[in-house]
């Protein structure tokens, strides 16, 4: 028998938000992000206030999550626009956004922190 398994798909993740035009807003996503799929995690770069992987080491801005990320984006080589849940009220589903994949336990809780102190709620 096949095995079916179905990937990540636009706005996935989402559970709940109040209005999609308040929630979401399109964003540059740094060139050299790679190719991001929906209900990744970004942090957005101070200078330039562009938005890339959040990158809980850095030191640019990029450390703090800043929005989720609603659809696949190939931002490898060139800067790229991108659809991003950027405030709530929302409510996301954990098992459904991507961390780094280095990120540690209190990485992982400062930065859902921070996503809530932008009205977005992992549940």
């Amino acid at each position: 028998m096949t095995t079916l398994s179905e990937l990540k798909h636009a706005g996935g993740f989402l559970v709940w938000e109040v209005l999609r035009d308040y929630t979401r807003e399109t964003v540059t996503l740094a060139s050299g992000a790679g190719k991001l799929a929906p209900g990744t995690v970004l942090g957005k770069i101070t200078t330039g206030g562009k938005y890339t992987i959040l990158a809980p080491a850095a030191s640019n801005g990029s450390q703090t999550a800043a929005g989720i990320l609603w659809a696949e984006v190939d931002a490898a080589s060139a800067d790229a626009p991108g659809v991003v849940l950027l405030r709530g009220p929302a409510i996301v589903n954990r098992h459904e956004i991507s961390f780094p994949e280095d990120a540690t336990e209190g990485q992982i809780t400062t930065a859902t922190t921070a996503l809530a102190a932008l009205g977005i709620i992992l549940r």
